[in-house]
């Protein structure tokens, strides 16, 4: 009996013994190794950082060159070929100034005629049966250019301080221009019909005046014979210059 616990006791020694040397035996091995870094079987030092990727990165060989939707393709030619930045429009070409037209109305070199005056051109006046109570009043280019007959004519009947009114409802469509040996014309009206006109008197003398571009006369009054003595009152009133001697007497 003695015999037999002696050797299960010496047999729970022997096993205590080895496995204690084994322990010892692992423990220097791990001790003396080098562990590769993530291999340390830490959850926290195997996983991948904030914000990245676990998958691996593939080196394409694209470059970035540092502005926004352009990359280098390797072509070494520089340009985008799958940019949609929109691109600047054209400028467009500077076109010509238009000539401007002359005071005619008919396009030209943009010179104007010369305006025209008394010493140019010659006034007459004339009585006509209808309307009754006008007369027409014709100027005619006498020189050798073409000139404007601006707006319509001042005209000074006797000794009258003040030329008479113009009916607005006669402008024109364009200045009158006379070619050399060319009329325009002038209705007058020098009284009322029905007799309402005021301060009526009988002229013999006239002058009329031609208007420059700017309104005012071009140069002096000129004398046009009336051949006898002509009534006028406060309706006295004058129409714009016409190329038509009809459009001017029907006023």
């Amino acid at each position: 009996m003695r015999d037999l616990r002696f050797r299960r006791a010496a047999r729970t020694t022997a096993l205590g013994s080895a496995a204690l040397i084994a322990a010892l035996s692992l423990t220097a091995c791990q001790s003396g190794s080098t562990e590769p870094a993530g291999g340390s079987g830490d959850p926290a030092a195997q996983a991948p950082a904030a914000g990245t990727s676990a998958a691996p990165v593939a080196d394409t060989g694209t470059e970035t060159t540092g502005k926004p939707g352009a990359t280098d393709s390797g072509s070494g030619d520089g340009k985008d070929s799958g940019s949609s930045a929109a691109q600047p429009a054209a400028k467009p070409a500077a076109q010509p100034a238009a000539e401007p037209a002359d005071s005619s109305g008919k396009g030209g070199t943009g010179t104007s005629p010369a305006t025209c005056t008394g010493a140019d051109t010659k006034l007459t006046i004339t009585s006509v049966p209808r309307p009754v109570n006008h007369m027409l009043l014709t100027v005619t280019n006498t020189g050798s250019t073409s000139c404007s007959a601006y707006s319509y004519p001042f005209l000074r009947f006797g000794e009258a301080q003040s030329v008479p009114q113009v009916v607005e409802d006669s402008v024109p469509q364009s200045v009158v221009v006379l070619a050399p040996g060319e009329s325009a014309y002038t209705g007058v009206m020098t009284s009322s019909a029905d007799g309402s006109g005021t301060g009526g008197y009988s002229a013999k003398d006239l002058t009329v005046g031609l208007q420059g571009r700017d309104g005012g006369s071009a140069g002096p009054m000129v004398n046009v014979p009336l051949g006898k003595k002509v009534y006028v009152d406060s309706t006295l009133a004058v129409t714009y210059w016409q190329t038509d001697m009809d459009d001017a007497l029907m006023y």
